[in-house]
């Protein structure tokens, strides 16, 4: 068998001890010269694995401080109607809402383009920054059916999670929602926003979702692509 360069070696070790938890998310790596003695190797060696490491979403440089060990389980699986605030919860990330604004928004200015068959006349609008451990995530505006969620704006910072919301307080029932996942870049606003490189990658999310009385909402999520991933669950064959 051939001989595995030194860079793989240490490159699928750290990779293992990532996935497996000896390095925790939000943690340091070990320092280049710790990681040299350990591994017996050069410099070259580990800032070769390191860079690997770092374009496959594992590690972030850290300007003075290191180099910071991402979490990669954070997934939204897609065969069931999830928003991204409930998956975070599951894997142990605290979260909170930051910037949220609430107002009536007249569909007649400009109609978000898959929400074409509500003809309602207006409905309301909602934005949130929301924050996974003190960091920001994902950029959220949500297109909600006045008539559907009647006096939503009386309820402004009574909720984190709008889904569960809604279910509890206006008993919707979600039957099924469409979603358009693609690939973005932050822009100088939301590089801002989401404290994001500008240029960085992001996932751009546009959902709708329908009760049994048609469209109830339209949203449209950018997420730090670093720091979120999407799963597709896939089953059989026709």
């Amino acid at each position: 068998m051939p001989q595995i360069p030194s860079y793989r070696r240490v490159y699928q070790t750290i990779k293992s001890r990532i996935s497996s938890g000896i390095y925790r998310a939000g943690t340091l790596l070990p320092t280049e010269s710790e990681l040299e003695q350990e591994f017996g190797v050069s410099r070259t060696t580990i800032r070769r694995a390191t860079r690997l490491l770092t374009s496959g979403g594992y590690l972030k440089p850290c300007q003075g401080r290191g180099t910071k060990v991402l979490d990669c389980s954070t997934s939204q699986r897609l065969n069931r109607i999830i928003s991204v605030t409930e998956s975070l919860p599951a894997r142990d990330f605290t979260i909170a809402t930051e910037g949220c604004a609430l107002n009536v928004y007249p569909l007649r200015n400009r109609r978000p383009k898959r929400f074409t068959c509500v003809q309602a006349a207006e409905v309301f609008r909602l934005q949130r920054v929301q924050y996974a451990d003190c960091n920001p995530i994902a950029l959220m505006e949500n297109y909600l059916r006045v008539n559907l969620v009647p006096d939503f704006d009386q309820h402004i910072g009574a909720f984190t999670n709008l889904y569960s919301f809604l279910e509890q307080e206006y008993q919707l029932i979600f039957t099924s929602s469409t979603d358009y996942i693609s690939a973005s870049c932050a822009d100088f606003i939301l590089s801002q926003i989401l404290h994001a490189p500008l240029g960085s990658p992001l996932l751009a999310d546009q959902r709708t979702t329908y009760t049994e009385q048609g469209p109830v909402e339209f949203g449209r999520t950018h997420l730090v692509a670093e720091q979120y991933k999407y799963v597709v669950h896939l089953e059989g064959r026709e």
